[in-house]
Formats: C-alpha cells, structure tokens, sequence
C-alpha cells in the first residue's frame, strides 16, 4: 500500500484520504483494517480508553471490499474538477450508539437495550456509505444521551486521550475521545444540548452542531425531539466540513427535515477572508465566574478573527441565564414521552416478576434504565403532569421562545456570527460533579443553541495546563458555511501563532 508520506493513512485529513483512495494510491481495505485494530485496541475493557462499544472487522471489511469494487468499476475522480466522486472514498469513521445501524448494536448505552439490532439503518449512515466512508464501530455515550461526561455509560466511562483522570465529556464522549485519540478523523454524535460541542471541547478537536431539520434525525433514536440532532466531529475543521457536507440535506423520513435549503459547498469557505464579518461577543457568555483561563484564551481567539479582517462587537443575549431551567423541563418532558416506549413489551430487556403487567413495566424499567435516566423521566412525568403543565413546561416553552428572539435580534442588527466559550472550565476529573445541578452547568454555554434551533461549533482555541479550551461559535440559522468560513481562518491563525512561538 503506498501511503503517500510514509506514515498511516488515517494520519492524512479525511478529503487527502478520499483523494488518495479515488486515485488508487491507497487500499481502502488496508485502511479499513487499520482503523479497526486501533478501534479494538479502545473498546471496553482495563487497558483501552472504552471509547467503542460494538465492531466487527468482517462486517467493516466487506464494506471496503465493496467500495474497492465501486472504484473499479470507475467511481473514481470527476473529470471537471478532480474531486472524488465519492466524497469520502475510503474513510473509515464511527457512529454514536443511539444512531441505528443493521449489523451492529444499538443500545444508547444503557441496559435496556443491552441486545437490540435495529432493523433498519440512520439516513446518515447510508449517506456516509454512500459517500464511500466506511463504518468500523459504535461509541460510547452517556445513557440515552443524557450526560455530559459519559460516566451515565451502563458499561463503562470512557477516559479522555489527553488526561486519562480526566472526563471527555459528554454525551457524545466515546466519539469525541476517538477522533481525539486518532482512531479515526471523523465520527457522528447527537447533540441535545451540547453533547457533541460540550466533549469537543474537552478532547480538543472540532465539533459540529447544524441547524436543527439541516441534518436528518431518521435512525436517531429520540431523548428530546425537538432539541435532539445528528453533529459531526472532525480532527480539523474541513475534516468535519467533509463530513457534514456529506450527511447533510432533505430527507423526507423525517418529518422535521428541512425544505428547500440546499446544501453548500463548506469546504470553499476555506478560500474566503473574513473581511466585513461581524462578530458578536455575548457579555453573558463572559461573566466573572468564567475561569480567567478560558476567558484569556477565548479573548485572544478574539484577536486573531479581529487580524483575520473581523469585527468584533459587543452583544447581549438577555435570557442566557434562563437557558438551563428552560432546557432541564422541556427536555426531560420529552424525554418521559420518548422513553415510555422502552417498557418490556415489544422490544428489549424484560424482566417478568410474576407480578402481572404493570409488575413487569416497573421491573423492566427499574432494573434497565440508570439513576440519571430515572431522574430525568421522574422530573419530566412530573411537569407534564396535571396541575403543573401550566406552571412549569407551558412557562418554558415560552421562555424557550424568548432566548430565540435574542438570537434573532442580534442577527438581524448586521452581526454575522457570535463568538463565546463552549464550556465554562476544561475537562473535569472523573466524580468531580456528583451534585446533578453542578454537572448541568457545564452546558451553559450550549444549551441556548438548542434551543433556538441555530447551528453552533467548537474548535480548539489553545490549552490550560495541557487541557484543552474550545471556542464556540454561533451562527443564524442555516448558516452553516459562514460558520466555516471563521472556523478556518481562525484555525490558520492560531497554527501560525503555534509555529511562530516555537
């Protein structure tokens, strides 16, 4: 296999990679392997970071071995402008766990589902295929997505690359800890209020939440419908421009799947400066409270976007501190919805004490969902139910309503883009946040882009004490590539800042 630098091709950024395996120069059967021994050298267990859950090399192999035979019979560059036909020809990536896949488990870590094969697949995954990528495992994950640690995992916490003592945050930590740890450069996460943002930032890579209805949710099994979305993470930024670009668009599974909302070209964004961009720094995502650390790499973040030909204006987004309130009932409100489902009956674990029907639901249901699921189904029965629907998830809703004004508001005074920290402090240590509230508070600063339904990313802005600080940043809706465009300026900024200070 001629690997093009002498080294491992999974070492290449995704749209190298692609390139390289269109044109022949690398065996997309040999990469897959790769990727699959590093993925099982991390699965549960004492030794690895128990990042993935559930492989299988045959399975992954029989993939390459059929997209070798799309590209023999000529799927190979277009003749207009060089690129792949296939997008991602050859890229080995990893899915969450509660994203649906046909040969692999889906269990949303959690008991409950400890055996459950779906019968059918997530539409991004038959787009990933579709593009030429190739699937070589299941990440861990905070029990149905609820966490923001990944220590709720019903098999075991995954460890963060940089700081093993450390958390990779959560949910969607499994998937951030293996792009992060080099098993793969991309991988898919979900994100309700923060969860692939929030782990990015603390693995130190590139996360990615779109528009709410840009990417389909078909095949995502549901925590909170109307907050719940398929991101992306990247080793880089065009490492998830690639791979949103490729699992983006209309799909008419899903019923809240956007219209008439084409999907860009991201990776052009590359190409653009930044001249007569706007960005807003929200004064509330920068209160006193925020650690020195992250505000100082944060600000210089600031700098180089402003030396990138950016403006920076000071903004306020007035309801930021209701977002967490707001998000913890009309979340878990949903949550008892979508959950009631897992009851014994038609699919999953079922414990049958002899007890009749009702016995069995609440054994079912006890002995297969952890202590954060059940608190979460608890608070959300409650607010739904009679007598506190009014005063509790009707009142959120509006609030819900008010914190997308702000965003409006501030996008429509000519600002482009919002810039603010993605998380208040770097990576905690694992049992840091045993008070639920505390834990909570780490996705202050994602949560509100749930809410409003706008697209959102993290990317590395620096370290303190060798744990890594993400900077987020926010656009209006639909406005992804923008997003992108400041993504990788400041991306170039900062690597040239790095080689200068060496």
């Amino acid at each position: 296999m001629n690997e093009g630098n002498g080294g491992s091709p999974l070492e290449l950024d995704a749209a190298t990679l692609a390139n390289m395996v269109a044109g022949n120069e690398v065996d997309p059967i040999d990469v897959t392997r790769e990727a699959f021994r590093l993925a099982r050298d991390h699965r549960l267990g004492p030794e690895g970071l128990n990042a993935v859950l559930w492989s299988d090399q045959r399975d992954s192999v029989n993939e390459a071995r059929a997209l070798h035979s799309r590209l023999a019979e000529g799927l190979g560059r277009r003749a207009d402008d060089g690129e792949p036909e296939l997008l991602l020809a050859g890229v080995p990536y990893l899915a969450k766990d509660n994203i649906a896949t046909l040969t692999l488990k889906t269990t949303c870590g959690s008991k409950i589902l400890a055996d459950y094969v779906s019968p059918y697949e997530a539409t991004v995954v038959q787009r990933l295929r579709a593009a030429g990528a190739v699937l070589v495992g299941k990440t861990n994950m905070d029990e149905f997505a609820m966490g923001s640690s990944t220590e709720h995992s019903a098999w075991r916490p995954t460890l963060n690359p940089v700081d093993q003592s450390r958390v990779p945050g959560g949910s969607s930590g499994g998937s951030a800890a293996a792009v992060a740890a080099g098993m793969v450069r991309i991988a898919l996460g979900s994100e309700t209020g923060g969860s692939v943002r929030q782990p990015a930032a603390f693995c130190g890579i590139v996360g990615v939440k779109p528009t709410y209805g840009r990417v389909s949710r078909y095949g995502l099994v549901a925590f909170a419908s109307s907050l719940d979305q398929v991101g992306v993470f990247g080793r880089t930024v065009n490492d998830a421009a690639v791979a949103l670009e490729a699992i983006a668009g209309h799909d008419p599974l899903d019923s809240t799947s956007a219209i008439g909302q084409p999907v860009p070209h991201y990776r052009e964004a590359a190409r653009e400066a930044l001249g007569g961009v706007v960005i807003g720094r929200p004064k509330e995502y920068f209160p006193d409270s925020l650690d020195a650390r992250v505000r100082e790499r944060c600000d210089r973040a600031l700098e180089h976007l402003e030396g990138a030909g950016a403006v920076v204006r000071e903004v306020s987004l007035p309801h930021t501190e209701l977002a967490i309130p707001v998000y913890y009932i009309v979340a878990p409100a949903e949550a008892s919805s979508n959950l009631a489902r897992f009851d014994g009956v038609r699919y999953g674990l079922r414990a049958d004490p002899g007890r009749g029907t009702r016995g069995m639901y609440e054994a079912t249901r006890s002995l297969g969902f952890g202590p954060e699921v059940t608190r979460r189904i608890l608070l959300g029965t409650y607010v739904l139910s009679a007598g506190y629907y009014d005063a509790y998830y009707k009142r959120a809703q509006e609030v819900r309503s008010l914190i997308a004004d702000d965003f409006a508001k501030v996008f429509n005074s000519g600002v482009h883009l919002l810039f603010t920290p993605t998380t208040p402090t770097p990576a905690f240590t694992f049992g840091a946040k045993k008070d639920p509230y505390e834990m909570y508070m780490s996705d202050i600063f994602t949560a509100t882009a749930n809410l409003a339904g706008v697209p959102a990313m993290s990317v590395p802005i620096g370290d303190v004490d060798g744990l890594p600080v993400g900077g987020q940043l926010i656009a209006p809706h639909f406005a992804e590539r923008d997003m992108f465009r400041a993504a990788y300026a400041l991306e170039r900024a900062l690597s040239a800042a790095a080689e200068v200070g060496r």
